[in-house]
């Protein structure tokens, strides 16, 4: 059968059913949580927007409490799983056109969710239809599990599989082609202290009142900003920091006023997964400010940012380092930034590390050597790495497909990210990026190419057939 033709007929729908999806800022907000809705109300909204048109185009569909929700289609009593998330991160700054008013441009379609994960929601849902429009016969059952948490908690997961069955066989469409089987395990710590207010400046001495950056531990922060007060030249100040920021070739500004002066740094913001791919605006600020003479704990919280992450990116200044042959080397991203005298100190680090390595090992060496800078670890978020065997037959099945549809190596690989792979036993990593395109999660500007798109669509239709029917004949 060809594929690509057959979907080819869904394309304007999938775009109109796309645009709406991606025009829900769905990002977790529990100041608007309640009945049906744990995760805020956009998160809600966009749940309710797909069971909506699963009705409507006649599949079985539930919500379970607002946590998480399916689209059903076949018989059978084992169920071939595919699960997308419809949660998004923070938009965040710098967008050409605004991330929830989604456009396409040059056959890219630019929204925050494109790629990471609505776009391939939507697609996997499309392939879904198409094989129910095509009358194919099923097997088992196919559900496309649509999630809500999977930038935070994955709390969605632990309730969905409490009240529902593990699939025999599953993928998600939340990362690369060909097929992901292994995966970092992942850690998130939350740390933070006490800072006291500042009485009395020395002579030549500012005050580091405030320094924020950063909105998600698993985000490369791409804004920071730090408030300086005291009775020294400001206006030297805006100057030596403007020199630093020309020098180093660092985007910022300076907003002055009579005892203080706000400086604001701008960086590049990248997955977390990749923090030496995208530009830390907290650390570039630090290096800045770590030339200044500070209040003693104002000091003492650049000094952290300086000597134990700035650069560290795969663990050297934490003493964390090590690498796997499976998946490669441990990543540091330092993701949130807070700090203001009298209220505290607060930072949140996204750790993954090889799957051969000791989480508690990594969570005491951290704490022990950041206990000196006055923090304290006071919240893990911990995710254990994943890996299936490369000859396992969900394997052997994806691959066939990706082989005969592109002509290409199916060759399974190795990623730091954390994707819901790792909530399904089996469970691997199908697309939706292809070998060779722009990763574009979690930065401004996000897109998925509409042509790929497409492809990955008709891959999915031919995987989940091909899932449902696997061992029927043998």
């Amino acid at each position: 059968m060809a594929w690509w033709k057959e979907i080819e007929v869904y394309r304007e729908q999938m775009m109109e059913c796309l645009t709406e999806l991606c025009s829900i800022e769905s990002v977790l907000d529990e100041s608007t949580a309640g009945p049906a809705a744990p995760f805020g109300k956009g998160i809600a909204q966009a749940l309710e927007v797909m069971l909506q048109l699963g009705e409507k185009e006649g599949f079985i569909t539930k919500n379970l409490d607002g946590y998480a929700g399916h689209v059903e289609y076949g018989q059978g009593e084992e169920i071939v799983g595919v699960l997308a998330h419809l949660d998004v991160v923070p938009a965040g700054d710098g967008w050409t056109s605004p991330p929830f008013e989604p456009e396409i441009r040059e056959g890219k379609f630019y929204a925050r969710g494109a790629q990471d994960d609505k776009g391939p929601a939507m697609a996997a849902f499309f392939a879904l239809k198409l094989v129910k429009d095509l009358g194919l016969p099923l097997h088992r059952r196919v559900r496309l599990i649509l999630g809500t948490d999977e930038e935070s908690r994955w709390r969605d997961m632990d309730h969905y599989f409490q009240h529902e069955p593990m699939p025999e066989l599953a993928f998600t469409p939340d990362g690369d082609f060909p097929i992901i089987h292994a995966e970092k395990g992942l850690v998130d710590l939350t740390l933070s202290g006490p800072v006291d207010k500042v009485s009395q400046l020395e002579e030549g001495q500012w005050k580091l009142a405030r320094l924020e950056a950063g909105q998600r531990a698993n985000m490369v922060p791409d804004l920071a900003a730090a408030r300086l007060e005291g009775e020294e030249d400001v206006f030297g100040l805006k100057e030596a920091f403007q020199d630093y920021l020309i020098t180093h070739q660092i985007r910022g500004y300076a907003e002055e006023a009579d005892d203080h002066l706000k400086l604001i740094v701008e960086g590049k913001a990248h997955h977390g997964s990749e923090p030496d791919q995208g530009v830390n605006a907290a650390c570039q600020l630090a290096r800045f400010l770590g030339q200044l003479h500070l209040d003693e704990a104002g000091a003492r919280y650049v000094s952290l940012i300086n000597d134990c992450l700035d650069g560290g990116w795969f663990g050297e200044k934490l003493e964390i380092a090590q690498e796997d042959d499976r998946v490669g080397r441990l990543t540091v991203n330092p993701g949130v930034f807070r700090y203001e005298p009298g209220e505290g100190q607060y930072l949140e680090l996204n750790i993954r590390y090889p799957i051969a390595a000791d989480m508690e090992t990594i969570r005491r060496k951290v704490e022990e050597k950041l206990d000196s800078y006055g923090l304290s670890i006071t919240d893990v978020d911990h995710k254990p790495g994943h890996y299936v065997e490369p000859d396992h037959p969900l394997i052997q099945t994806l691959r066939k497909v990706y082989e005969e549809q592109t002509g290409e190596s199916g060759e399974p690989i190795a990623i730091g990210g954390a994707t819901y792979a790792r909530a399904l036993r089996p469970g691997v990593v199908f697309g939706p990026l292809f070998p060779g395109h722009l990763e574009r999660a979690h930065q401004k500007d996000e897109f998925i190419d509409v042509e790929q798109l497409m492809q990955a669509a008709a891959l999915y239709a031919q995987a989940i057939y091909e899932l449902a029917n696997r061992g029927k004949n043998d």
